[in-house]
């Protein structure tokens, strides 16, 4: 099911058994308030090394985002109704997990 109508998957769920962590890359991810609570429906954009758009996911009920993306360096923005942030990730192969604190 879709999470937010463009055909991404729900945010929320678990791994699904098929994906093999040894040989994908995969950047997963929390986006926090403030507060450190979970940002609900922050919109979440991949960009590579060179700054270029590749893809965007709406976070889940806790939060958390998910990209399947090839290892280097990659930005993610979120943006949501708290503010924006930007982090940086030197992805490798596996689960790279990050947390991103929006603020005004």
């Amino acid at each position: 099911m879709a999470a937010d109508g463009c055909g991404a998957p729900a945010q929320d769920t678990a791994l699904p058994a098929s994906v093999d962590i040894e040989k994908e890359t995969v950047l997963t991810g929390t986006v926090v308030n403030d507060e450190g609570e979970a940002v609900q429906g922050a919109y979440v954009r991949l960009l590579d090394g060179s700054g270029e758009f590749t893809a965007e996911v709406v976070t889940g009920e806790g939060g958390q985002f998910r990209f399947f993306a090839a290892p280097g360096k990659w930005t993610l923005r979120a943006l949501s109704r708290f503010g924006d942030a930007t982090g940086e990730v030197e992805a490798a192969q596996g689960l790279n997990e990050t947390k991103l604190a929006v603020s005004r």
